[in-house]
């Protein structure tokens, strides 16, 4: 394969996984209409490990289990404590606090915590533009939260939005326990999924119960399984392994909180405020300021 053909299907893939990251929020909120968060994430869950594993299948992979030690078992199923299981408990939650025009641009300040926390948990050290980057994208946050009611510093859901910006301190100490883990990524994130499924279950029938037969909320929740938590990961994999650079693929990702509220505004009927504009502008401008730093 020629590079001009690895590139464009390197992209390909980037804008498909973008495309379905756009959509999620909304998907989240329809969901969330007919199930609480404990039910959405144990059907999302039981969907994305069949998903994950009929992908494993497809890639020949599934074999791979056999070579599996109990260290690598161990971490895979202490990361899926993290994500999907607390990650998700915790976002969802959130989820169903906020409009989503408010949690999905909060959502992406996960990057600003990872940078944050690599500075005790891996040896790293901020520089004056990661300060920076990180002070842009915390006036975004405050904007984006009080919605432009910043003399009152009125946060509307205070409860909802430290949720979603604690569900960014779980997201990244996620990324960071990948770090060090050597289990092939694809064939990782189906045992993260399939090591939370139990307690995902033993959490909904302790503190909710089993999802009602409902078949928007149940359809919402397995495009949520199918897309969000397996077929997106693969696709991005595949654009980070084809990409001659990975700044280019990466870049896409700022297309998506944009592409979400067209579609939080279309399928949601949520009229999207010019503060919700402002302050995702300022969280986006900081993440791109500190990937300029890089």
């Amino acid at each position: 394969m020629d590079n001009i053909s690895r590139q464009r299907r390197a992209y390909l893939y980037g804008l498909g996984t973008v495309l379905i990251w756009s959509t999620v929020a909304t998907a989240f909120k329809i969901a969330l209409r007919h199930l609480d968060h404990l039910q959405l994430l144990l059907v999302a869950d039981a969907v994305s490990v069949l998903t994950l594993a009929l992908i494993l299948t497809a890639q020949g992979k599934l074999p791979l289990l056999r070579g599996l030690t109990r260290g690598e078992a161990l971490r895979c199923a202490l990361l899926g404590a993290l994500n999907p299981f607390l990650y998700y408990v915790i976002l969802f939650k959130a989820y169903s606090l906020l409009p989503a025009q408010v949690a999905q641009p909060l959502n992406y300040t996960w990057a600003i915590t990872l940078s944050l926390l690599s500075v005790p948990l891996l040896g790293q050290k901020l520089t004056r533009r990661d300060l920076l980057a990180i002070c842009v994208s915390y006036a975004g946050v405050v904007v984006l939260s009080t919605q432009g009611r910043l003399t009152a510093l009125d946060f509307g859901n205070p409860l909802g939005v430290g949720l979603a910006l604690f569900s960014t301190l779980i997201w990244a100490l996620y990324w960071i326990g990948n770090t060090k883990s050597a289990t092939d990524p694809v064939l990782a994130l189906f045992l993260n999924f399939a090591f939370a499924l139990p307690l995902v279950l033993g959490a909904t029938l302790l503190f909710s119960e089993m999802p009602p037969a409902n078949v928007e909320g149940l359809l919402a929740a397995a495009y949520v399984g199918v897309f969000e938590m397996g077929v997106s990961f693969v696709l991005w994999l595949s654009a980070m392994r084809l990409t001659s650079s990975a700044a280019k693929i990466g870049n896409l990702i700022f297309l998506s909180p944009f592409l979400s509220l067209l579609f939080i505004s279309s399928f949601l009927g949520e009229s999207i405020h010019a503060t919700t504009y402002a302050g995702l502008v300022l969280i986006l401008g900081g993440n791109l300021l500190q990937k300029r730093g890089v």
